[in-house]
């Protein structure tokens, strides 16, 4: 399988974001485990995470923070094949309250318990990516930061990354980590290009750059083809969903980016891994960019 980097690690070039398989509207966990089983099957080394990624407590009688960790260890501990090389990202500072609600705390204190309360749950000595999941305006941005460098220095976790950051934050925490940042993890899709200045950015930096939603979303996925035209008329031409057109676009817009399409299907996650498959021209990728 076609890979690319994070900091020193080469993984699948898209990865499987797991956040559909613990949020609203969730599969059985059965569904949930064939799907990460059926990623790895076809090769995937790279799972996208959150300690966040849950129910609210009063939904369903407890606190189920970190069921989406707890639920990729499981899988990763049912599968049959050699994990070694699989690279589990998770994330941290953005939490979701007994009534579901999503905050933020950003403050250092609270990001090296949860970190080391997310290496509980995924069994692992060492976090292979963790990614500080979204900016806290009430903590300076290089406190937040200085987290991240002090767990790696640890040695709690092996990579360091950030989420939903803008270009002056990217800058601050790569120095703050001492050029030590491997990945971004933002928004970007064909509905949500204005995060295209911080994938530029990361191309210039070297780092990864991790689409979230890269095909618009849990709720607006399937509709891709009715919402952008363009990628649809390619995918009719190619004779292949629209949905591989969008992670072959996206894929060829740096080498640095990996995009982590979520799934709650088997049948999803093996459609996006064929984008790996389709090289798209000079002139359908310029056909995409313009389209908007």
């Amino acid at each position: 399988m076609q890979q690319r980097s994070i900091g020193d690690v080469r993984v699948s070039a898209i990865g499987l974001g797991g956040m559909p398989m613990s949020v609203e509207g969730r599969p059985d966990e059965a569904r949930s485990v064939a799907t990460i089983h059926a990623a790895l099957d076809a090769g995937v080394t790279l799972i996208d995470t959150a300690d966040a990624y849950h129910l609210g407590a009063a939904e369903v009688g407890h606190d189920e923070t970190g069921h989406n960790e707890s639920l990729i260890a499981r899988a990763l501990r049912t599968w049959g094949g050699d994990t070694s090389e699989v690279l589990v990202a998770t994330k941290g500072g953005h939490l979701r309250t007994q009534d579901g609600t999503w905050i933020l705390d950003g403050r250092p204190e609270h990001l090296k318990r949860a970190a080391r309360e997310s290496a509980v749950r995924l069994g692992v000595e060492a976090i292979g990516l963790y990614q500080h999941h979204r900016p806290d305006p009430e903590v300076p941005y290089a406190e937040t930061v200085g987290a991240l460098a002090e767990l790696l220095d640890e040695g709690v976790i092996r990579l360091a990354g950030i989420s939903n950051a803008d270009p002056d934050q990217i800058r601050l925490a790569n120095e703050v980590l001492g050029g030590r940042l491997a990945a971004v993890q933002n928004q970007f899709s064909p509905a949500f290009r204005s995060s295209l200045p911080e994938l530029e950015l990361c191309a210039d930096l070297g780092v990864a750059f991790l689409p979230w939603s890269p095909l618009g979303g849990m709720r607006h996925a399937g509709e891709l083809a009715t919402r952008h035209a363009a990628f649809d008329a390619v995918a009719r031409r190619r004779g292949v969903s629209p949905q591989q057109v969008c992670l072959a676009w996206e894929l060829a817009l740096s080498p640095t980016v990996v995009p982590i399409p979520g799934a709650s299907r088997p049948e999803t996650i093996r459609d996006s891994l064929g984008a790996l498959d389709l090289t798209l021209t000079a002139e359908e990728l310029a056909y995409l960019n313009a389209a908007g």
